[in-house]
């Protein structure tokens, strides 16, 4: 009923900047809250930063002032902009959604992610 679909995603030298997006299609009122979450190898996964009408915008500490996290309605997109990236960015970032309001879950819904490498 809800698809989300991440893209941007590559290889990058330490300092670089990057853009993820996330399409949504299908049901997109049922997205109110969206969050990016990243997973790194032998780590478990982790809320990066995300967005709803009635909470605000969340970033977790080690990403404040680097990364960026907005939403476009009418293209139904929702993207991650993170500048200064660091090695210890590199994880597979997965964009997702939540039917009620409250940012910091349950999500409900999960895109298929897409591979950030942040080399030195």
């Amino acid at each position: 009923q809800v698809q989300l679909v991440e893209s941007g995603g590559g290889l990058v030298q330490a300092g670089g900047s990057l853009r993820l997006s996330c399409a949504v299609s299908g049901r997109t009122f049922d997205t109110t809250a969206m969050g990016w979450f990243r997973q790194a190898p032998g780590k478990e996964s982790e809320l990066v930063a995300a967005h709803s009408w009635s909470s605000g915008t969340y970033y977790r500490d080690s990403v404040k002032g680097r990364f960026t996290i907005s939403r476009d309605n009418a293209k139904n997109t929702v993207y991650l902009q993170m500048n200064s990236l660091k090695p210890e960015d590199t994880a597979v970032y997965y964009c997702a959604a939540a039917k009620n309001s409250y940012y910091l879950g349950p999500y409900d819904y999960w895109g298929q992610g897409t591979q950030v490498a942040v080399s030195s």
